[in-house]
């Protein structure tokens, strides 16, 4: 990203050539644009935009406050404004706002966009691994047996932990300065890139293998009576089933942590502590479930062995992770990419409107709900206030009463 800087008090005056020639000539060793007008800044992004001299088109950011500053703003891929000193002309026409009109902050809007799209990559590669091996195993095992080896109550549990909780988990990760040491992402870049789809086949291959021998050969494994297939009551095995599986994506959730092929998963875990609190407790919560669900969540308690294995199924997923890792993502083919398709303009313009619309809606959510607290503060202190002015009468009252009884055995004394 090439940001373009503009300096009023230089006294050198550049003059560039509109031509695209020319042009490709003289911007890769523009530093500063002395004395420029509105119209040449204009014609500096477009110029940069439409530049032929690179591979990839470049994108350019551009900062303004002032109104003439609006028709680069708009033009440029992105357009910071002023919040204080900016007009409302400029804001309109920027992408972001610097409320604080201090030009540090473009960093941690750089840093914060990255994490954004990294907890997005996070999520999708979580998600589309459970939902691979929950689609086909539920698939081979109704073909195999005429019915799902999941039922109704663990595959909700399942897509609460997917869902809810995994989102809550993977989209709450602090940004760090380890994301600016990483070069930016492209326009034309796929959301879902080589590496997260090596991720998602290769655990899905894992879980997938691990999930049907449980399923076809679960019962004589680990010596069991009855197979889950065979009775419509909560059953050893498909509880082992289901605990393995909830267990192996519990672990994936903390390989899903990193989604650009790095090794330590760990790395900065505490410091979500969101992450650390959903982790505690669907571990708590399938505990729960296992040894007292019953038949209402189709389960039946294990004894210490088989906790011992579905876990250790489980954790095998960091092991097989680091595999995974070392596995090079050019194993995938290039065309296997998902996500390569750029937005047009127009697609790009309906989604800033609902963006905007969305957060218009909040703000006004944001004011409604001030509102009413100011009403209930509003009335919690006119209570007080009657509460004080009642006791202030009542206290008046009793010096009252008390004085009158005073002046009655003064009057009898005399008498």
């Amino acid at each position: 990203m090439r940001f373009c800087s503009y300096s009023h008090f230089a006294s050198p005056v550049l003059c560039v050539d509109t031509t695209a020639y020319k042009f490709d000539l003289v911007w890769p060793s523009l530093r500063v644009l002395a004395r420029s007008s509105p119209s040449d800044k204009y014609v500096l992004v477009t110029g940069i935009i439409n530049s032929k001299l690179s591979k990839n088109r470049e994108v350019v950011a551009v900062t303004g406050d002032g109104t003439n500053d609006a028709p680069a703003l708009k033009a440029a891929d992105v357009g910071f404004a002023m919040g204080i000193a900016g007009t409302d002309v400029a804001k309109n026409a920027s992408d972001i706002i610097l409320t604080d009109d201090n030009f540090t902050s473009i960093v941690k809007a750089c840093m914060w966009g990255r994490n954004v799209y990294d907890s997005i990559s996070k999520f999708l590669q979580f998600q589309l691994t459970v939902n691979v091996v929950a689609v086909m195993l539920c698939f081979i095992g109704s073909c195999a047996h005429g019915a799902s080896p999941l039922r109704a109550v663990p595959m909700l549990w399942v897509n609460l932990i997917m869902d809810t909780f995994a989102s809550l988990a993977l989209a709450t990760e602090p940004p760090t300065t380890d994301l600016l040491n990483r070069k930016p992402y492209g326009r034309t870049k796929p959301l879902i890139s080589r590496t997260m789809l090596k991720n998602i086949i290769g655990h899905s291959v894992y879980q997938m293998v691990v999930m049907l021998i449980i399923l076809f050969y679960g019962q004589t494994l680990f010596k069991l009576d009855e197979a889950s297939y065979d009775t419509d009551d909560p059953t050893t095995h498909g509880t082992i089933l289901f605990n393995a599986f909830v267990w192996m994506q519990i672990f994936n959730e903390i390989n899903s942590r990193k989604c650009h092929g790095e090794r330590n998963v760990f790395k900065g875990i505490f410091n979500n502590y969101i992450f650390v609190g959903v982790i505690v407790g669907t571990t708590c919560a399938q505990i729960v479930l296992i040894q007292f669900g019953g038949h209402a969540f189709s389960t039946k308690g294990l004894n210490w062995y088989e906790w011992l294995i579905c876990v250790a199924i489980g954790a095998f997923e960091l092991i097989w992770g680091q595999v995974v890792a070392s596995i090079p993502k050019t194993i995938i083919p290039s065309g296997m990419r998902l996500g390569t398709q750029p937005f047009t303009q127009e697609e790009a313009t309906q989604a800033r409107m609902l963006w905007m619309r969305s957060l218009k809606r909040v703000q006004h959510q944001i004011r409604v709900a001030n509102a009413f607290k100011r009403a209930g503060h509003e009335r919690h202190r006119r209570l007080s206030l009657l509460a004080e002015d009642g006791e202030r009468k009542q206290s008046v009252n009793r010096s009252k009463t008390s004085l009158n009884k005073s002046n009655d055995k003064m009057a009898d004394s005399n008498v």
